[in-house]
């Protein structure tokens, strides 16, 4: 691991996330840390689901990003008669100049590397699943071959969470692929009245290219050097055993309303996040604060309700909060024994 203080890579990094972050803001009103997290999962080479009801910039977000990267973009609208070739791309017959017959793999619009996967639920779960893989492995495989997909491969899907028929949940095994669940706030009054500016003049707001594939990479790859001491690493670990219900230090919200707790990819996503939250402030180090602001998006998506939880409307994030507030109680009467 190479040293990172007052390094050129380090500078970059700065320079780079506030160039996307201030491009993203000339576009979109409000949403100032739902912007933050966005970059911030880009940077961590993770994935976004963003929650919210029609016509709140979600869709338009994911544009405006994909203007201020050179990257690759595609949409891919979601339906229940959506199949995962119309996701991923078939073998199709082409014929040479010599009339010979030969297959030939046509790609899915999966092999973009930013994917816009709009309307995500509305697709059946075997759909759904096409993009597994592609999440995970950054590959795909289609008629036996594994074919890879050009990095930095970025995947932002969003999902109406007032419009449930006709709509598929996404299994638990997808959403634990996402880095960040994301929720999607109404405008206050003073926003809606920026947006109404900025929208219905003679010019609407455009987002300017200001980084490459390149550059993203290495800042991927800066990120991951960010040391995270033991310390905070343990009280990584100790946040995410605090959502498992039958473990000694589970939080009293845990034994009462989960049913299962986070995975080991909460912990490693609050640790990636953390890394790219700390260089993004300066800092050359993950602290516990930076765990405490991921908690939220980082493990929301991950905590499944048992029957009393479902049947009381359990809010993940109360009982995530009550967690970080149990685990710090715990940590102090600790350090004070």
């Amino acid at each position: 691991m190479t040293d990172l203080a007052g390094s050129r890579e380090v500078e970059e990094f700065r320079r780079g996330y506030a160039a996307v972050r201030e491009e993203l803001g000339r576009v979109i009103v409000g949403h100032g840390s739902l912007l933050d997290l966005v970059v911030t999962a880009l940077m961590a080479d993770g994935h976004v689901l963003l929650e919210g009801v029609p016509g709140l910039g979600k869709t338009l977000l994911v544009r405006t990003l994909a203007q201020a990267l050179d990257l690759r973009f595609s949409r891919i609208q979601f339906t229940p008669d959506l199949m995962p070739a119309d996701i991923l791309g078939t073998n199709l017959i082409v014929q040479d100049e010599a009339g010979r017959r030969r297959f030939e793999f046509q790609p899915g619009p999966v092999f973009a590397q930013i994917v816009l996967a709009d309307e995500i639920n509305r697709a059946t779960p075997k759909t759904q699943s096409a993009l597994l893989e592609a999440m995970q492995e950054h590959a795909v495989s289609t008629a036996g071959e594994s074919r890879p997909l050009e990095r930095p491969f970025f995947v932002l899907a969003t999902q109406n969470p007032i419009e449930m028929e006709g709509t598929y949940p996404l299994p638990e095994a997808q959403l634990d692929r996402f880095l960040f669940k994301l929720r999607v706030p109404f405008p206050s009054l003073e926003e809606l009245s920026a947006i109404a500016e900025r929208t219905t003049g003679p010019e609407e707001p455009v987002a300017h290219q200001v980084l490459d594939g390149t550059a993203v990479r290495a800042m991927q790859a800066t990120a991951r050097q960010v040391p995270a001491a033991a310390h905070v690493q343990h009280y990584a670990a100790r946040l995410v055993l605090a959502t498992h219900g039958d473990t000694p230090g589970a939080s009293a919200g845990a034994k009462r309303f989960i049913r299962y707790g986070a995975s080991p990819r909460g912990l490693q996503a609050l640790i990636r996040a953390g890394k790219v939250r700390a260089l993004a402030e300066g800092r050359l180090n993950v602290s516990i604060e930076d765990i405490q602001a991921l908690a939220l998006p980082a493990l929301r998506h991950r905590l499944i309700m048992n029957f009393e939880g479902e049947a009381e409307g359990a809010d993940p994030d109360d009982l995530l909060r009550a967690a970080i507030d149990e685990v710090g109680a715990a940590a102090s009467a600790a350090g004070g024994a």
